[in-house]
């Protein structure tokens, strides 16, 4: 179970939207030191989700990997501790 990280998403840009290809992810806000609590979101069987800190709308996009974004500037890798 631990080579499977649960996809990281952040909207520093300031998108009005950003197309994930993942369904269960965490939303980070901005890329740190000015991230929000890492929270993790759930569309279950929606399209789309609104993060409650932040307001950036996820919309799934099925032609992108699960960890993948578009604009694709705004996936976040974790670094290792």
């Amino acid at each position: 179970m631990a080579d499977q990280v649960v996809p990281h998403f952040q909207n520093t840009s300031g998108h009005d939207s950003i197309a994930i290809g993942a369904r269960e992810f965490m939303c980070i806000g901005a890329n740190p030191p000015f991230d929000h609590p890492h929270v993790f979101l759930d569309m279950g069987r929606e399209n789309e989700v609104v993060c409650p800190y932040c307001s950036t709308l996820y919309k799934f996009d099925a032609t992108l990997g699960a960890k993948e974004s578009s604009p694709s500037d705004c996936t976040w890798t974790p670094e290792a501790a």
